[in-house]
């Protein structure tokens, strides 16, 4: 278990901190959990959660990936993107109120320019969701975002 506060580790702030706590880490992987309850964000009026939040799960535990190894080295928590996702399937339509989820993401490929792939498992009693997650971390995420257009593109004004 890591005692590192999530607000250290992810570029979230308040509500928008869905996942509970990060389970452990290593060079290739994160695992995570949350226990699903009524009243977040995203919840239903049932309190469960929508399926799709699974993938927005899954990201958040990328970056707090990400995190942990910047805490890990000393470094600031950068700024990352989801780029997309493929193949995501989950086995049901909701995560109900009180459901463990436990959250797996492994680095499949990560460049030096930032990008990277990541497996991701969401999973629960009678629950089952994958997905492979594009993500991008550029270096200097703040330099990045500040880049006038006609510099990015390469159109001069």
């Amino acid at each position: 278990m890591i005692d590192w506060p999530l607000a250290e580790l992810l570029p979230h702030a308040g509500d928008m901190i869905l996942i509970d706590q990060v389970l452990g880490f290593d060079e290739e992987q994160i695992r995570t959990r949350l226990t699903v309850r009524p009243g977040g964000l995203f919840s239903r009026a049932d309190g469960s959660l929508p399926a799709w939040v699974g993938i927005e799960l899954m990201a958040q535990s990328v970056a707090a990936y990400a995190g942990c190894h910047a805490r890990q080295k000393g470094q600031a928590v950068e700024l990352g993107f989801l780029l997309g996702t493929r193949k995501f399937e989950c086995n049901v339509e909701h995560f109900p109120a009180g459901s463990e989820l436990q959250i797996h993401a492994l680095r499949s490929l990560q460049d030096d320019n930032g990008m990277g792939v990541f497996e991701c498992h969401l999973s629960a009693p009678g629950i089952q969701a994958v997905a492979r997650l594009n993500v991008f971390c550029p270096p200097q995420a703040d330099s990045y975002l500040n880049e006038s257009p006609a510099l990015s593109t390469g159109v001069q004004p």
